[in-house]
């Protein structure tokens, strides 16, 4: 199954949880708001899938004419179901390129990023890099195989030079960093917790040697025991829209257990991931994240580990910053194997 073209299968609560949605979604908008919104306060952003569940199959079915009602009135503050919603409906928007130069809606966006509703960082279009997000291509989906990787991007010598520079790299460890690597990831409900590291080098690496060579000699519990099993670990190079719009789709389609988190947030937890990855502050405008991202090296690479589940969907990235002396990894593994067997 491929985690870019298809959905995994379901749970039954998730089945529900998607009929309840397009159920929700035919109703008029003042009959949705009165099913819907239930009392009491839910803080913004908080895990309440519904909700982006509806605002996507809203978006997805209805005209909008028929959302701009929703925006009649403008929020005093980004806690409750009523606000989250909206704050949902206008990330979907926004993906599709829908809604720009209706008051309503411009001046319910104003009313969130004065408030500081996460999901107002985001642009109220689509970026030029964002232009794979939830784009099916026949046989681009999930790579699986060596020779899937080497087909699709070009490979990233090793040398020997990369194997010594590697071993003295030193691990730079910062949790709120990984924590916003990793979340697409945790947020999708992949199987296994996503490896997030960073290290320092004492010197400029080289361009030609950040390669599989270097990677190998990190500490890296994605890569312990590498080279016990059949195949060789690779890295090839890649480009950061191809990274960004993985990240997307980790959280946008979810892991086999189901944990879609809708667009709007699937788009917020892949820039954050994005970001952290190249050390930017929390915050920063996103098209100064596009422009930076352009002065970093990327890599995708595969190992054949027992971390790896080999199965689903496994990722594995490495950044490389301009100075040359920081690197970023996040590795991934998804498998719809029981959880009691994994290791």
């Amino acid at each position: 199954m491929s985690h870019n073209q298809e959905t995994p299968g379901d749970s039954s609560s998730d089945r529900h949880r998607r009929e309840e949605a397009q159920h929700l979604a035919e109703l008029g908008s003042a009959d949705l708001v009165r099913r819907l919104l239930p009392a009491g306060d839910m803080p913004p952003g908080g895990s309440n899938r519904m909700l982006r569940s509806v605002a996507a199959e809203l978006v997805r079915t209805r005209h909008l004419g028929d959302i701009e009602p929703l925006f009649g009135e403008l929020p005093d503050g980004v806690s409750g179901p009523a606000v989250e919603l909206r704050a949902c409906l206008l990330g979907e928007l926004a993906l599709i390129g829908s809604g720009g130069g209706r008051r309503s809606l411009e001046a319910y966006a104003d009313r969130l990023r004065e408030l500081g509703h996460p999901l107002a960082r985001l642009p109220r279009t689509r970026l030029d890099i964002e232009h794979r997000f939830a784009v099916r291509v026949r046989g681009l989906g999930s790579v699986k195989s060596a020779k899937q990787l080497r087909s699709r991007f070009p490979e990233a010598p090793s040398t020997d030079g990369g194997a010594v520079a590697g071993r003295g790299a030193r691990d730079a460890r910062d949790d709120v960093r990984a924590n916003a690597a990793a979340r697409p990831f945790r947020a999708g409900g992949w199987a296994r917790e996503p490896e997030a590291r960073f290290f320092t080098l004492p010197s400029p690496l080289s361009p030609g040697d950040f390669g599989i060579s270097f990677i190998k000699e990190l500490s890296l519990r994605c890569l312990a025991g590498e080279g016990s099993r059949r195949g060789s670990a690779l890295a090839c190079m890649t480009t950061p829209d191809d990274v960004l719009n993985e990240l997307f789709t980790a959280s946008y389609v979810g892991g086999v257990n189901g944990q879609g988190q809708g667009g709007a947030y699937a788009r917020l937890y892949a820039w954050e991931s994005l970001c952290a990855l190249m050390g930017l502050p929390i915050g920063v405008p996103l098209l100064e994240a596009v422009r930076c991202a352009a002065d970093h090296r990327w890599l995708r690479f595969m190992a054949f580990t027992d971390w790896f589940h080999h199965d689903t969907a496994d990722l594995a990235f490495a950044v490389l910053d301009p100075t040359r002396t920081r690197i970023a990894v996040l590795a991934a593994t998804d498998t719809d194997a029981h959880r009691d067997a994994l290791g």
